[in-house]
Order: structure tokens, then C-alpha cells, then sequence
């Protein structure tokens, strides 16, 4: 198994059974954070923005004041989910909880 292999419904649905917070909207994995304020939500967005570019796979992002949105898909799989959105997905929870348990 490759990290851009397309999951099957069953790992998609294990994947969202750990990670509750997580949805499949319109064919990709999304999920919305709520940050404490606009600018901690923004310097969420720079982590996010670095771990994927690391991993040369990147979100969509959505900022709404403190609402930061993000989507996973894999384009070259034809747009659809894949590993390697889940641990992206994955690893952007611990991003975050890292992030803002340090802010308190």
C-alpha cells in the first residue's frame, strides 16, 4: 500500500470512527477548528501550511475569523480519499492540540 492508495470504505470508516471530528463533505475529508482568536487560528494555518508542504500534499483551507476549515483529497487518485489525506488529517489534529495546549 502506497500513501496516495484510495481507502476503502471500511479504513474510511475506521478513519472516522477514531477521529470523530472529521467528515466526508462532497467527496473530501474536511474537518473545522475553532481557535481561541483570528491570529491563533492563522498561526495554526502556517503548521498546517508547513506539514504539507513537507509532505508536497496540501489542503484546502478555509479561514473564518476563528474558524479554520480544512479538506483533504487526492487529485492524482482521482479525487479521492487516500492515506495519505488520513494521516495528513491525523497528524493536523495533533498540530492542533499541541498548538493550543502550549497558548494555556
Amino acid at each position: 500500500m502506497t500513501e496516495r492508495t484510495v481507502l476503502s470504505q471500511a479504513e474510511l470508516d475506521a478513519f472516522l470512527a477514531k477521529h470523530p471530528a472529521w467528515k466526508v463533505d462532497g467527496g473530501m475529508l474536511a474537518r473545522t477548528y475553532e481557535a481561541p482568536a483570528f491570529l491563533e487560528g492563522v498561526g495554526f494555518v502556517d503548521r498546517v501550511a508547513k506539514l504539507s508542504e513537507a509532505a508536497d500534499h496540501h489542503p484546502d483551507i478555509d479561514i473564518r475569523w476563528r474558524k479554520v476549515t480544512l479538506r483533504f483529497v487526492t487529485h492524482d487518485a482521482g479525487n479521492r480519499i487516500t492515506t495519505l489525506d488520513a494521516r495528513l488529517a491525523a497528524e493536523c489534529d495533533a498540530l492542533f492540540s499541541a498548538h493550543f495546549s502550549s497558548l494555556g
